[in-house]
């Protein structure tokens, strides 16, 4: 199939932006907790009412600030509760919101706040603060700065206090459905990164189609949603808007580094996430159980979720026997990993990168369904999922309603929809070379099938083509490696070589405890272990693994370990989490030279 689509299921208010969302909530929920905030460490939900107070009270300080209507206002803090009252603030104000990830440099903070000619910054951090301030001589435009652990937005309420009401209603409703609501700047793989401008249209299409067909998951008064994402990220935002939008309660938190105390504590019915969060849940039960001395029981119930959800998609469903081994099971092991991600969720929306299918069947295995999604800044976040009613494991679902997918001749997915960005800002020839004719040119290769559930295959840049003329799209055998707890990345290299190889990262959280349990020497690292015959022995059954799941001829045949992690401090990858393939590349290259030497 070349094309698919689905009529839409929510209508974009034509004269309407996101500000009428708080004040609908108020007016017809007042009372509904919309949001949570932690007030010395508990959970302090926050009503509809009391939230649009918030909101009008800081707009109302930009407003006295003199941020004037369509003005450009960057936000650069971890996610917190005060990073969506900003949002929204901005938003109330006439303005549009800059996303600057929190762990950005000042380079790439001159960068993003230059670019978009920002006339004032809210920072959380004095780390924040004082990377504005080390190039603030080099922004002109920028007039103010806040920050937020400096008690920003009650200097921002203080000095709204003169600004009337009916002020801040004007503002809130100057900007229609399709004027610029952010400028979300692209983690930048390739280059410098790009403002995507996405307009409130953009997110109504987005966010009120996804509610709508998952509307099971978005009830309100009964549902939630935790937030563990950074909010710089097209994604994060997916997650702010959209329980707003229902409305469902939204509890956010900076990092996943104490996540599974945040989901005993707050209890979300819903979790959105990234596939790396379900690969540690499931490595970290795996690790628990073998430490226990329970790594047989463990497998064989993972052995049973996976055969259950498989058989789920048979016509017969799953036999008796399995029925009964799965009900065990539930009791002895998926009852207890259900309550490590809250205990009353029953469903999570995944994107950003490949699940898996192991993973996907594992999780709807025991209880937890993982539904796949796919998108990119450009088309606001989620551009195709699986419905909670008929998901196919392996895709990342049908498209989004009310939009189109279409496989060009050469397989590159291309997109339409009213979801789009408009343009990338200062840059209308990447606008041109990426919209043609109203349609969006992802550079993702896929594949659709007879019910219009799409299938990601590589990316069109990432095509290995190895000398004896092999096209290898990395992505598949890449996922399949990194699935194993000892990898945290692979990357694939074999361009005009001979064979594929790999490079490989050690998990450094698992590498500890697999260390004592092979009997290597206390405080061992990867750097001290890359040729340890255990180790390569460990990460050959992740590479068999791999091979397993493409052709000899685009299988790895030999692989190094690398001293040390990809990070973002490293320079290695995006603030998403994205490989920068050139700078590995370029930066390894006596590694990938070991590789291919005789």
């Amino acid at each position: 199939m070349r094309e698919f689509s689905l009529p839409a299921l929510y209508e974009v208010p034509s004269d309407g932006n996101l500000t009428d969302i708080v004040r609908r909530n108020a007016a017809q929920h007042p009372e509904v907790a919309v949001i949570a905030r932690k007030v010395n460490g508990a959970w302090q939900d926050v009503s509809a009412t009391a939230f649009l107070a918030e909101v009008h009270a800081a707009a109302k300080g930009l407003i006295a600030a003199g941020v004037q209507p369509g003005d450009r206002v960057g936000l650069m803090s971890r996610t917190r509760y005060e990073w969506t009252l900003l949002d929204f603030a901005i938003w109330s104000a006439g303005a549009v919101t800059v996303p600057v990830y929190e762990t950005s440099s000042p380079e790439q903070v001159q960068w993003i706040l230059s670019d978009s000619g920002a006339t004032a910054c809210i920072v959380e951090l004095d780390g924040h603060a004082a990377a504005v301030e080390s190039v603030r001589e080099t922004l002109p435009a920028l007039k103010h700065v806040w920050q937020i652990e400096a008690g920003g937005v009650a200097e921002l309420e203080r000095l709204g206090q003169d600004v009337s009401d009916e002020t801040v209603q004007e503002r809130g409703s100057l900007a229609k459905a399709d004027d610029p609501a952010t400028i979300v700047y692209t983690s930048g793989t390739t280059g410098r990164p790009k403002g995507c401008v996405l307009t409130h249209r953009s997110f109504f299409a987005e966010c009120g189609n996804v509610v709508e067909r998952l509307r099971p998951l978005f009830r309100t008064g009964e549902c939630s949603v935790l937030l563990f994402l950074p909010l710089a990220h097209v994604f994060g935002r997916l997650v702010q808007v959209a329980p707003m939008m229902a409305p469902i309660k939204l509890g956010c938190v900076p990092d996943i580094k104490n996540l599974t105390d945040e989901l005993a504590a707050f209890r979300p019915t819903l979790i959105l996430g990234v596939p790396r969060v379900f690969e540690k849940v499931y490595n970290s039960a795996r690790a628990k159980a073998q430490a226990d001395g329970k790594g047989k029981i463990f497998d064989k119930a993972a052995d049973t979720a996976i055969a259950y959800s498989k058989a789920l998609d048979t016509p017969s469903g799953p036999s008796f026997g399995l029925r009964i081994k799965h009900k065990v099971f539930d009791k002895l092991v998926y009852g207890k990993l259900r309550a490590v991600l809250g205990g009353r969720g029953e469903y999570a929306i995944s994107g950003g990168a490949p699940l898996g299918e192991r993973l996907g069947h594992f999780f709807r295995g025991i209880g937890f369904t993982v539904l796949e999604g796919y998108g990119l800044t450009e088309s606001c976040a989620a551009t195709a999922f699986n419905p909670w009613d008929r998901q196919k494991i392996g895709t990342v679902g049908q498209p989004l309603p009310g939009s189109v997918v279409r496989i060009a001749d050469d397989g590159e997915v291309l997109l339409h929809g009213e979801h789009l960005f408009k343009e990338y800002w200062n840059n209308p020839g990447a606008t041109e070379e990426a919209l043609e004719d109203g349609w969006f040119h992802t550079g993702d290769l896929g594949t659709l099938d007879e019910d219009g559930y799409l299938r990601i295959t590589g990316r069109k840049k990432e095509i290995i083509v190895t000398a004896g003329g092999k096209n290898v799209a990395p992505a598949v055998i890449e996922d399949r490696i990194r699935a194993h707890a000892l990898v945290a990345e692979c990357m694939v290299v074999g361009d005009g070589r001979p064979f594929v190889g790999a490079l490989v990262t050690i998990d450094e959280e698992f590498l500890g405890r697999w260390a004592a349990e092979h009997g290597k020497p206390a405080g061992s690292t990867a750097a001290s272990l890359r040729e340890d015959a255990d180790l390569l022995a460990a990460i050959q059954t992740a590479i068999d693994d791999g091979n397993a799941a493409v052709s000899k001829a685009e299988s790895v045949r030999k692989f190094r370990v690398l001293p040390a992690q990809f990070t973002e401090d490293s320079g290695h990858l995006t603030p998403s989490l994205k490989l920068k393939r050139n700078v590995v590349a370029k930066d390894f290259a006596d590694e990938i030279e070991a590789i291919y030497a005789k």
